[in-house]
């Protein structure tokens, strides 16, 4: 298991992410895959910054085996050094079941002072409605900037009066977001005829109404989307054009969706960003400006951590007809 993660850690590190928040199955009594993420992470940090959530795939009250339900797998992987309390309430047995999930992922992360990163609403269900709850509990506890819902799929197709009224109390909160492009776009809409809807959340009108929001990569070669290779550039591209993120505005913009913002709900503000005192973390890409990045889609050409280079490469050369001087016959 550890060589997996390895390989997914070499995966995303090679296109220069150097933060990743692991999303780690925590339903297994053994609790193998904690334990593996959590070696992963102290040894490869000084290198690559990993958070390992505690997360219940299959439910904190769905999930039962050897007289241990999902919750209280959940804090033997607290106790054992996990970053995040996690969770999936659409996936539990009823709305009671699910609204209880939240309540308790709230209560764990505040008494063992942990962020918390929600799958919520990862369904096409309009009338999901556990992104509300989650909001109301963590605005009612003060802990709005320490969690983020993830995905919030069917916030995409929720009526246009709940969901601007949702968004004011975003606002109040100060709840982050995690959109993840390429798996949405793929997994959702799968009853649907057409039209067809696209599966993911409202990003459009987070970045409008400037409430956080990222764009992130949930799935490394896994059976929910086998294509996920960890290309934040990738991902980035899928998300303006499924979010429409193209106007004049967005462009200078749109690269805080997989830099400062991601970075904003992983809590990194005294690590994270370009300016003096803070650590030399930091990748370049082949491009002079942002704009040119995003319409090119360019490659990584070098990362580089508390000043020394994790990998660099040479900017690409080219030689094709469309080189050559027509008067001297000659290359240029």
């Amino acid at each position: 298991m550890k060589s997996r993660m390895r390989q997914a850690v070499n995966d995303v590190a090679s296109y220069g992410t150097q933060y990743i928040r692991a999303q780690t199955d925590c339903t297994d009594p053994d609790l193998t895959g904690i334990k593996a993420a959590l070696e992963v992470r102290d040894e490869l940090k000084d290198n690559i910054t990993i958070q390992v959530v505690a997360f219940p795939q299959n439910g904190m009250y769905a999930f039962e085996e050897q007289g241990k339900t999902g919750r209280d797998l959940i804090e033997e992987s607290l106790k054992l050094g996990a970053d995040c309390v996690g969770g999936i309430p659409h996936n539990e047995w009823s709305p009671e079941a699910g609204a209880k999930s939240i309540k308790e992922i709230v209560r764990l992360a505040i008494q063992y002072d942990k962020l918390i990163d929600v799958h919520c609403d990862e369904t096409d269900d309009v009338q999901a409605r556990f992104l509300e709850i989650l909001n109301a509990e963590v605005m009612k506890q003060g802990y709005g900037n320490a969690t983020t819902a993830s995905h919030t799929c069917s916030f995409g197709s929720a009526d246009d009066a709940y969901a601007f009224r949702m968004m004011g109390l975003f606002r109040q909160s100060g709840l982050n977001f995690v959109s993840c492009p390429t798996e949405n776009l793929y997994l959702q809409g799968r009853q649907d005829s057409y039209p067809k809807r696209r599966g993911l959340t409202r990003v459009k009108e987070f970045v409008d109404n400037a409430i956080n929001v990222a764009f992130g990569q949930d799935s490394i070669v896994d059976l929910w989307y086998p294509a996920g290779s960890g290309n934040l550039m990738n991902i980035l591209d899928n998300g303006l054009h499924a979010t429409q993120l193209m106007r004049e505005e967005d462009f200078p913009r749109n690269f805080d969706l997989i830099t400062y913002n991601g970075a904003k709900l992983m809590h990194l503000d005294e690590v994270y960003g370009l300016s003096e005192g803070k650590p030399a973390n930091f990748i370049v890409l082949d491009a002079p400006n942002v704009f040119e990045a995003q319409r090119r889609r360019v490659d990584c050409l070098a990362s580089i951590r508390n000043g020394e280079y994790l990998f660099r490469k040479e900017k690409p050369k080219y030689t094709t007809a469309l080189d050559i001087d027509r008067q001297t016959k000659q290359y240029l």
